[in-house]
């Protein structure tokens, strides 16, 4: 077993993550469960370190383990050739070395394929403000973001600046230019914040950044869509209204005056989306949220009402809005998904009721498990940790 054969395996069941962990046998994600690899058998802690450490440069393995601004964290992409890209990231745990790996598509889907609302399609059009893409780790931010940069690259004479950490899907240059930066100290800057604050000298219509992780990122991003350019970012956040009270509390109190007018007045829209295993067939579908700055979300954002944020994203329907209630509810009506799936994500009261009358009498204890579901455990397992080998101490 090596590193290349696993993910070669990755690959070819069509798997999205691949898990290395001492003590348990490596395992993929495949269609939102982890599944072991077929034939694998637990791992030691030095296999477990020298199974992760063959995809590492020296340069890597010694920040890896000595550096002490980045000590135990690692980031990086991989490369296979005929194979595919990766991200890895390696850290430890329990003492031992582990990492998982994010298996990145080589070709960028359409939007029209990802099954995004059809009314995001047009903040592709737009030409300056702030638009965001949220959702947990794992929900597919990064492949909608890549469609909508492809299509901006297709259909509009620009620089685009992507600021990445790692860069994920290869832009080529079609009808724009795309100018890729890699973040990290063998990248091809050091910081998000320092590519954000000399990217308006390097000329760019279009800035995608990767991540905005602190409020000096998010700070610089909303002054940059402020001075006419078009600039997309990500947060791990789960809804539109809480997007927008995200942003403004992570800034220092006698800061969140200016921000809140500043976001009020460039925000352009937010696609706060998740990705839930389907019932009618093997894999995944997307659940998106929907908001478009109207005048009245504006108003709301300036007077930090958050409830009003969200009914008017309710009312505004006919505007290309969508709730992820909303949303939900149309996959389970379209037989993708199953209440019990949809079932943690919904707000409204409303909504949970509108899917209990929908949802089909409950299945026989002896029926047999649907697509998709995940094996019973076994008998007393559930809350139950269990110590491998080498944490065992042996009584004085």
């Amino acid at each position: 077993m090596d590193i290349d054969s696993l993910l070669q395996y990755l690959i070819q069941r069509g798997g999205s993550d691949l898990h290395i962990l001492a003590g348990l046998p490596p395992a993929i994600r495949l269609h939102g469960h982890l599944v072991p690899v077929e034939g694998a058998r637990s791992l030691s802690p030095d296999e477990t370190k020298d199974l992760v450490y063959k995809a590492l440069t020296h340069l890597q393995i010694e920040k890896f383990e000595n550096d002490p601004a980045a000590r135990n964290e690692l980031d990086f992409a991989h490369s296979i050739h005929g194979v595919g890209r990766f991200r890895f990231n390696v850290h430890r745990q329990r003492g031992t070395v582990a990492a998982v790996v994010r298996a990145l598509a080589t070709k960028i889907p359409s939007l029209e394929s990802l099954g995004v609302p059809p009314s995001v399609w047009p903040l592709c059009d737009v030409k300056k403000g702030l638009i965001l893409v949220t959702g947990p780790t794992g929900s597919g931010k990064s492949t909608t973001l890549a469609a909508i940069v492809d299509r901006l690259n297709e259909t509009r004479a620009d620089h685009i600046l992507t600021i990445e950490d790692p860069i994920e899907y290869l832009h080529h240059s079609k009808k724009a230019y795309v100018t890729q930066r890699e973040v990290g100290d063998a990248g091809d800057t050091l910081s998000f914040k320092n590519a954000l604050k000399y990217a308006l000298r390097q000329d760019p219509d279009i800035i995608l950044v990767g991540e905005m992780r602190d409020y000096e990122t998010i700070g610089i991003a909303v002054t940059s869509s402020e001075t006419g350019h078009l600039v997309f970012g990500t947060l791990h956040t789960s809804s539109a209204s809480q997007t927008v009270g995200r942003i403004i509390d992570v800034f220092p109190t006698d800061q969140q005056a200016q921000i809140t007018v500043q976001v009020a007045q460039n925000l352009v829209g937010v696609v706060s989306q998740i990705l839930l295993p389907r019932c009618d067939e093997r894999g995944r579908v997307v659940a998106c949220e929907v908001m478009k700055c109207n005048a009245a979300i504006r108003n709301n954002i300036r007077s930090n009402n958050i409830d009003g944020i969200y009914q008017a994203i309710q009312t505004g329907s006919q505007e290309g809005m969508v709730t992820m209630d909303a949303s939900l509810l149309a996959l389970l009506k379209e037989g993708k998904i199953d209440h019990e799936t949809a079932r943690p994500h919904v707000r409204d009261d409303v909504t949970h009721r509108q899917m209990r009358e929908m949802a089909p009498p409950a299945r026989s204890a002896t029926a047999p498990p649907g697509n998709g579901s995940v094996p019973a455990e076994p008998a007393g397992a559930r809350g139950r940790a269990v110590v491998p080998p080498w944490e065992k101490r042996t009584p004085a």
